[in-house]
């Protein structure tokens, strides 16, 4: 009898366990997707040129004059600017006011950029306009940081990588309202889903490991408790609580030697250790820390070669390289079938960052990336298939950049970085990445017709494969690892190379 009822008590106690991992997981789910939403209405506007190019550079614009050449570049490109000159100041005030609030103004600057649109029909007003919708960029920036920080180590690769499947789901909002709506009507319907990001913000909470840094270690525990869905006091929020305390105190004076030489050494005590960690101003943290700066550097070399692999051209320009390249095609629904492969493979893509690891994803997806760019810049360079053949080979590409250059490195640039730098090294690879998009973007143009659109993509294919190959040789694989250790493999991976 006695022994019946210990069983019924551990049964329930077991599955009052289960169903609290359960809907930690759907509050963890739940609240990535309010985080992400942001991504999407950005994805709207960044890819909104694609569909009003022609009609603002047409005598029947419906802005009170035809843009000038000088103008249109500046409709496809200042997005990018506005978030060059956003995202270094959001990185720094990631730490101060914290990433919620960071996230809410991102969040606005897009209402109001979209405000702006619907209100003026002025030229400046418009361009005016796109450069906000660029400085609420920086959510780039704030919502892979805010979903690895409150995400657990089992799934956080994949909701980090939902920051590109909800920029992808824009981009095919974008070019579905662009077809089918006239010029006001999809304004306004835009402005209303801005306005809906902003209030779908009001169930987030802010992450453990902000409260952390402020040294409010009970708001600590109650954030993770929420993220979590258990007690204060469970052992599930004690374990979260001592992990983020080790990821905040790591030997970072130690960072050239072998487990074997630091067991020689005489360890710090904890009191001394956190004097030390104080008296580190964040320049002589990253210098001391050789582990921090060969993360930095790996992360910038992954950033930039995946976007100079080109995807982000054949996205923003999509309407009129599908006109281009296939012009027995409607481009419309050439572009709006690019956003749903996109999507779809987005979600294989964040999948597999869990199931197979980021390094392998990267690795071989670039390869095939460089294969569909080699059949594709021969076809517009030499013609020797069927139109179709260009739209396959487009797809194609856009799928094995999406599983692999798309997802890997804004994934991996969440979860390198240790407590003490994250804001300020994620801001710095950030940064670049929209530079790169700028210089990209503005090239295309001038590139195209200088050597024209077939060897362009031959230039593509030879980043592809110098992604593939830099991967190969210094990428770690990072997949369920906690940050501690992650700092670790760069330090492995250099011992490695010098015997």
């Amino acid at each position: 009898m006695w022994i019946g009822m210990v069983k019924d008590c551990t049964n329930s106690i077991i599955q009052v366990n289960v169903c609290g991992f359960k809907m930690g997981i759907f509050i963890q789910v739940i609240s990535t997707i309010a985080a992400c939403y942001l991504c999407m209405t950005i994805g709207v506007i960044f890819t909104w040129p694609s569909c009003t190019l022609k009609i603002f550079e047409s005598g029947n614009t419906t802005l009170h004059r035809p843009m000038t050449e000088t103008e249109l570049a500046l409709f496809g490109s200042l997005s990018s600017i506005g978030a060059l000159t956003s995202t270094p100041f959001t990185g720094y005030m990631l730490d101060i006011v914290g990433r919620k609030s960071c996230i809410i103004v991102a969040s606005l600057t897009q209402v109001i950029a979209w405000a702006m649109i619907a209100a003026s029909s002025q030229v400046e007003v418009v361009l005016t306009a796109v450069f906000m919708s660029g400085v609420g960029g920086s959510g780039f920036l704030i919502v892979p940081m805010l979903t690895s920080e409150i995400c657990q180590e089992s799934i956080r690769g994949s909701m980090t990588a939902g920051m590109m499947i909800f920029y992808a789901f824009g981009m095919l909002v974008s070019y579905v309202l662009g077809g089918l709506l006239e010029y006001k009507m999809m304004v306004y319907v835009c402005l209303s889903m801005s306005v809906l990001g902003v209030v779908l913000l009001s169930i987030i909470r802010e992450t453990p490991l902000y409260y952390m840094k402020k040294g409010m270690e009970e708001e600590a525990a109650k954030s993770f408790a929420y993220y979590r869905h258990a007690a204060v006091d469970s052992k599930v929020v004690l374990e979260e609580m001592n992990a983020l305390r080790r990821a905040f105190n790591p030997i970072i004076e130690e960072d050239e030697l072998s487990p074997e030489e630091q067991k020689l050494k005489p360890e710090l005590k904890d009191t001394e250790q956190k004097e030390e960690k104080e008296r580190l101003s964040l320049f002589n943290f990253i210098k001391k820390s050789q582990s921090t700066r060969k993360a930095i550097v790996v992360s910038l070399v992954l950033m930039t070669a995946s976007l100079f692999q080109g995807l982000v051209v054949v996205q923003v320009y999509a309407e009129p390289l599908f006109e281009e390249a296939v012009p027995n095609m409607s481009p419309t629904v050439c572009s709006v079938l690019l956003a749903i492969v996109t999507v779809v493979f987005g979600f294989l893509g964040a999948y597999l960052t869990d199931i197979i690891g980021r390094r392998p994803l990267i690795i071989y997806s670039s390869i095939a990336a460089m294969v569909c760019c080699v059949i594709l810049g021969s076809q517009l360079h030499l013609s020797w298939a069927p139109h179709w053949v260009t739209a396959v080979a487009i797809y194609m590409f856009a799928i094995t950049y999406t599983l692999g250059g798309g997802t890997v490195p804004y994934v991996f640039t969440a979860e390198i970085f240790l407590p003490e730098v994250k804001s300020f090294m994620t801001m710095m690879v950030v940064e670049w990445a929209w530079f790169c998009n700028f210089v990209i973007l503005f090239i295309f143009t001038p590139l195209v017709s200088a050597i024209g659109l077939g060897p362009v993509f031959y230039l593509f294919a030879g980043v592809c494969l110098f992604t593939s190959i830099y991967s190969i040789f210094y990428l770690p694989e990072t997949n369920g690892l906690p940050v501690d250790v992650i700092q670790g493999l760069f330090l492995k991976r250099q011992r490695a190379q010098k015997y």
